[in-house]
């Protein structure tokens, strides 16, 4: 009998193998009769009908606990097949494990409060400094509902907005124009998603990445959909997104109010959407601060110093000057 068993998409291949594929070795070491080849997500399973059976069993028992803690050893393996609950190490906040088992947390009390919102309401909104983990935060929750199957897509976009800087002309096509506007997006997905999942996911249109300019007579459902740096929209680009919210769907918004490189004579979409929608039903606004500031440590400092008072003592600007026309 022969057998091809797919491996959970929600698995990191490396952790789940081991180093020098020691997990898989310890596994196949207490199945001797059966021919075992693991290649990527897929396994092969050659031998008699009963133990190709058993060992399927036992591959499934050990991708159920790699994908509930993020992490295989042999001591795992063992204790799964001799029927006993392997310790597990259980983190608080945990939102999911992400790329080699590495646990991924909401680290300080809006993040938590972000999280503990996305279960109850479809539209957030999640506004605050630099470095707080508002966008990191965001796209941990569509990833968890991706790998749990609460959604089918996520889709992530952002208004290309340059800050401050003319940057001209960049060559390439649509791709290569837009990537550098979206580059932080990958980064996070990149800590999250095994490299070559992530790249199946984004080649099957699983994981879209878009500008916002591309969200036009579109309606998202079954998603997850995150608008970050929305600070640089305009009031009608934003309606136009948030208009696009469709049947099993959850936006989550993020921005920076202090950081708007729109025009002085255009008022920021984010101020606008979270002034007018804040109180109503399905809809949450969580105010990131700089407690919540995760990056380095001036980072906060640095954030600190620019909303204190300047020397010529007036505060730094914290709205965008259209704001109070």
């Amino acid at each position: 009998m022969e057998k091809l068993v797919e491996l959970h998409e929600a698995i990191d291949t490396a952790t789940f193998y081991g180093v020098n594929n020691r997990n898989m070795l310890c596994l196949k070491n207490q199945f001797p009769a059966v021919r075992v080849i693991a290649r990527g997500y897929h396994v092969k399973v050659t031998g008699s009908d009963r133990d190709v059976e058993l060992f399927v069993r036992a591959l499934a028992a050990c991708q159920d606990f790699c994908v509930r803690t993020g992490t295989l050893t042999e001591e795992h393996i063992l204790s799964l097949l001799h029927g006993d609950k392997p310790a597990e190490t259980l983190q608080d906040n945990l939102i999911l494990h992400g790329v080699n088992g590495r646990a991924i947390t909401a680290r300080s009390e809006n993040q938590q409060r972000l999280v503990s919102l996305y279960n109850t309401c479809d539209l957030l909104f999640a506004v605050g400094p630099a470095g707080s983990g508002k966008t990191y935060t965001a796209i941990a929750l569509a990833v968890r509902a991706l790998k749990n199957k609460e959604v089918r897509r996520i889709i992530l976009s952002r208004p290309a907005v340059e800050a401050g800087e003319k940057l001209g002309f960049l060559p390439g096509d649509m791709r290569d124009k837009i990537d550098p506007y979206l580059q932080p997006l990958y980064d996070a997905l990149q800590d999250m998603i095994p490299a070559q999942k992530l790249s199946e996911y984004m080649e099957r249109g699983v994981i879209q990445i878009a500008p916002l300019a591309f969200m036009r007579g579109r309606t998202l459902s079954d998603a997850v959909v995150i608008l970050d740096e929305a600070q640089n929209t305009t009031v009608p680009q934003l309606k136009m997104f948030l208009t696009r919210l469709g049947i099993n769907g959850k936006m989550i918004v993020t921005g920076d109010l202090t950081q708007v490189d729109l025009p002085p004579s255009q008022t920021s979409g984010l101020r606008d959407a979270v002034a007018r929608l804040r109180d109503i039903k399905g809809v949450a606004v969580v105010e990131f601060n700089h407690k919540d500031i995760v990056r380095h440590p001036l980072v906060g400092r640095i954030v600190s110093a620019y909303s204190a008072p300047s020397q010529t003592g007036r505060t730094a600007p914290q709205q965008d000057p259209a704001s109070e026309q």
